[in-house]
């Protein structure tokens, strides 16, 4: 199981001091959480893309290629890459540069984004996303699978005898993660290609993801990638804590209450009951990260959100060491004794060379124990 954070990168004002953040602060602290979430033993970053205000991240493979150079071990991912309004040549040259930058250490969540303003900007058509969703991706995919290729599609313009530079490392292209909290087309695409399908797992109970899950596993062994509980599936969180829980839900209260995506609708009780936002004490956070098994089957990423609604950097850091010295060690444990032997590893660069290669070195042995 791969654990790491994700950010939406929100610029959102502080309600107990009523600072908002510069721009620069914001992504200055970007770089300084994926620091911590390394240094803690978790294993991935990943932040989102937005082009619109109060967020900042509009250019995440620049982000993460400066965090690359200040870390060693971390996969580098997006919360969300725009399938929809980003150029598919484009997404396979960043991303194909940023593995080699970082030595395969970078993945993606593709997503169509829910912000229809954007699309005009990007000169799309909102009411166009789930057909620019899969048009882009069967070019995205043999932009990386194929050295030249000679395209034609609905929404962009032609291409003739074409070679993305660079070519992937190790001619292993990123592993693609879908991002979806309601289209099922998302989830068929996924499966298709034998990708990774990530639920957000934040704002809906329980059920709805459970729905699109179950649909991705099962298209998954249709397309005869595996069984259906070996689908690469991936899952969103939040949590706040302290050692005691009833400080943490003082804590937390104002800044729930204030927050743009929640803030001013149910109460902080509420939501904590009727969706995976944990506030309270490491082993509550623990105990509940430990349902999302039991309600989605065995599963191979799990990202949390901890840096948004004004919370200050320092809480922040303060949280991932909690959660690094409290509940990670005990997460780690506990799955590891409920997975069973025949799931597959988290999708990494170095496990997908190797299963490329295997094939080859299968031959070449049993060539040799013939002669």
């Amino acid at each position: 199981m791969q654990f790491g954070v994700f950010s939406v990168s929100d610029i959102t004002q502080d309600p107990i001091t009523g600072k908002y953040p510069s721009e620069q602060e914001r992504i200055k602290a970007m770089v300084a959480i994926a620091k911590k979430v390394e240094e803690i033993g978790m294993d991935v970053f990943a932040i989102g893309e937005h082009h619109n205000r109060p967020f900042f991240s509009s250019s995440p493979t620049t982000t993460l290629a400066y965090i690359a150079a200040q870390t060693e071990r971390i996969i580098l991912s997006t919360a969300t890459t725009l399938i929809t309004t980003n150029d598919p040549v484009k997404i396979a040259e960043d991303f194909a540069m940023l593995q080699h930058l970082s030595d395969g250490r970078v993945d993606l969540v593709l997503g169509r984004g829910n912000t229809a303003p954007v699309y005009p900007w990007f000169g799309k058509n909102p009411q166009d996303s789930v057909e620019l969703t899969v048009e882009n991706y069967h070019l995205l995919r043999r932009l990386w699978d194929e050295d030249v290729v000679s395209w034609q599609g609905k929404y962009r313009t032609p291409l003739q005898s074409f070679t993305s530079t660079p070519r992937p490392l190790d001619d292993v292209a990123p592993f693609v993660w879908h991002g979806s909290i309601r289209t099922p087309q998302v989830a068929e695409i996924a499966a298709y290609y034998g990708d990774g399908f990530f639920a957000n797992n934040i704002f809906w109970p329980k059920e709805h993801y459970q729905q699109l899950i179950g649909l991705y596993r099962e298209r998954f062994e249709h397309y005869g990638h595996g069984r259906a509980d070996q689908a690469f599936v991936g899952l969103g969180g939040q949590f706040f804590m302290r050692e005691n829980s009833q400080d943490a839900v003082n804590e937390f209260r104002p800044y729930f209450d204030n927050a743009p995506v929640y803030g001013h609708g149910p109460s902080l009780e509420d939501f904590t009951s009727q969706t995976p936002l944990t506030v309270g004490s490491p082993q509550e956070v623990l105990e509940k990260t430990l349902t999302f098994q039991e309600y989605f089957g065995n599963y191979h990423r799990q990202l949390f959100l901890v840096d948004h609604a004004g919370l200050p950097l320092k809480t922040v850091l303060e949280q991932l060491d909690l959660f690094g010295d409290k509940v990670l060690p005990e997460l780690r444990k506990e799955l590891e004794s409920r997975t069973p032997a025949d799931h597959p590893a988290p999708p990494t660069h170095a496990n997908r060379v190797a299963a490329k290669e295997a094939p080859a070195s299968s031959s070449s042995e049993n060539s040799e124990t013939k002669e």
